[in-house]
């Protein structure tokens, strides 16, 4: 059977969460995962399932796409489809003619799981390596320390402090409530929980994002910040154990995260969180023509 490149549509998100958490395994390639989903819906469920490709055989979905902005598509296989030739050849000649309505002409960036054939077949049609990423990933099968500081669960009503911490962790940061609550509607929030860490004085210093894929699979930390007026009292340590905790609670079998590879702070804040540093790995990029 022929393989077929589609899009959900806002209806068929849902679907597309729950085969992306089933593709969560331990062991398995860090790739695309429903908090990716989860964390791009703040943008509304239509422009989610307007970024968001499939493709199947015989009705089965065996890779999904996010356009995460309009140069960038991030890629996820199901386990036995990672070397699929048929479909890996269809994914890059899709991703490489503009007319297919993936990405568009000019510089773009492909982000696959490492071994994917995908990642061959690009190389081999003139891709290059682009920007380097760190994943790490801390096992949860053991109990994870209490993080020595007063966390809080976000709901509805406290949105507007999580948002606030958010903007004032990363520059350019344009994220509002109103983002928080269309986030929090998406199919993959029910698998989510937003914290915050207080200070002493009771201000809300750090925030994250913590997404569960389901008993036994992996739980993604997407964001992660800590305002930047409160930076140097291990803040971020702290919030980042409070995550793991929270994603054991949720059933998780193990937490990971992955950041640009020159965030050093980053990486250092994770790893102090006790989350070990797995093999860098590369987008690859097709330069403007």
């Amino acid at each position: 059977m022929a393989i077929e490149m589609g899009g959900p549509g806002a209806d068929g998100l849902g679907d597309v969460v729950r085969v992306l958490g089933e593709w969560q395994h331990d062991g398995w390639p860090v790739q695309l995962h429903p908090g990716d989903v989860g964390w791009f819906w703040r943008f509304g469920a239509e422009r989610t399932a307007e970024a968001t490709r499939t493709w199947s055989r015989a009705g089965e979905v065996l890779a999904v796409g996010l356009l995460d902005g309009a140069e960038l598509l991030r890629l996820a296989f199901a386990p036995e489809a990672l070397r699929d030739e048929e479909l890996a050849r269809q994914v890059v000649e899709d991703v490489s003619a503009p007319e297919r309505g993936v990405l568009l002409e000019g510089k773009v960036h492909v982000e696959a799981p490492m071994g994917a054939l995908v990642q061959d077949l690009l190389f081999e049609d003139g891709w290059e390596s682009g920007e380097r990423w760190t994943p790490l990933r801390r096992d949860l099968g053991a109990p994870v320390p209490d993080p020595g500081v007063r966390v809080e669960m976000i709901g509805p009503e406290q949105a507007h402090e999580w948002a606030a911490v958010l903007r004032a962790s990363f520059d350019g940061s344009t994220f509002t409530d109103e983002r928080w609550h269309a986030m929090a509607a998406g199919a993959p929030y029910v698998d989510a929980r937003c914290l915050v860490v207080r200070s002493e004085q009771g201000e809300a210093v750090a925030a994250v994002t913590v997404w569960s894929a389901g008993e036994g699979k992996l739980g993604l930390i997407e964001p992660m910040g800590v305002h930047r007026a409160h930076r140097g009292h291990g803040y971020g340590r702290a919030i980042t154990v409070a995550a793991a905790r929270t994603l054991r609670e949720l059933g998780s079998s193990s937490v990971v995260v992955c950041c640009p590879s020159s965030n050093v702070g980053a990486v250092a804040t994770y790893r102090s969180a006790g989350l070990e540093q797995l093999p860098e790995r590369r987008d690859l990029y097709r330069d403007a023509s």
